[in-house]
């Protein structure tokens, strides 16, 4: 009787110690599982991503989130800085361009939004893109096109394919809410503008 209780025991305890390393066997291989999804996949840095995605929060800035940070469009605080002492997630960030610059222009926003209609002067195609809204597309030369009720803040790349400068124009236009964007050919590198934002007051920046 005796040795029947203790083989019933040892049973009990075998299987609930089957149990227990089956389940540690299941949460190791889920978190073997968890630490292989890359958060930074290299496909970010990769033609032509490296020059049109805005990498996720926390990775390394690749080529295009770099160029945003430069044109004071994004804060430097949500990108990490590996240097030591750099400026890290929640950092103090330099002030935006828009702190330190006149807007170029103003419009009255018809409830926060803004219609753009950007005209191409330049006989090379122009590819823009409104940040967060659309994909990068093709404006051909001497043409034009009108992005329709877009919520403020707004933020429009531009990019000549033939790698020429471009002078960028913003007048408000005849009715409330259209900011008229003509793109030009220029020589002068100070006059050369990447991008442009419109503010949620209706302030105009270029940089």
């Amino acid at each position: 009787m005796n040795f029947y209780k203790y083989a019933q025991l040892i049973g009990t305890f075998c299987g609930g110690l089957l149990i227990s390393l089956t389940a540690i066997s299941q949460v190791v291989i889920a978190q073997q599982t968890t630490s292989k999804v890359n958060p930074c996949p290299g496909i970010f840095y990769e033609e032509p991503h490296n020059y049109r995605v805005l990498v996720p929060l926390g990775c390394p800035p690749n080529a295009f989130t770099l160029r945003l940070m430069q044109l004071g469009i994004i804060p430097l605080y949500i990108i990490p800085l590996p240097s030591p002492g750099g400026l890290g997630v929640g950092g103090e960030a330099p002030p935006a361009s828009e702190q330190r610059q006149d807007p170029s222009t103003r419009i009255a926003l018809a409830d926060g939004k803004a219609n753009i209609k950007l005209i191409n002067n330049t006989g090379a195609k122009i590819t823009y893109e409104v940040i967060g809204d659309t994909a990068p597309r093709i404006l051909q030369g001497k043409s034009d096109v009108t992005l329709r009720g877009l919520s403020t803040p707004i933020t429009v790349t531009f990019q000549r394919e033939d790698g020429g400068l471009l002078m960028v124009t913003p007048e408000p236009g005849g009715e409330r809410g259209i900011l008229e964007v003509t793109l030009k050919a220029t020589t002068d590198v100070n006059q050369d503008r990447s991008a442009m934002r419109i503010q949620s007051d209706g302030s105009v920046f270029l940089n």
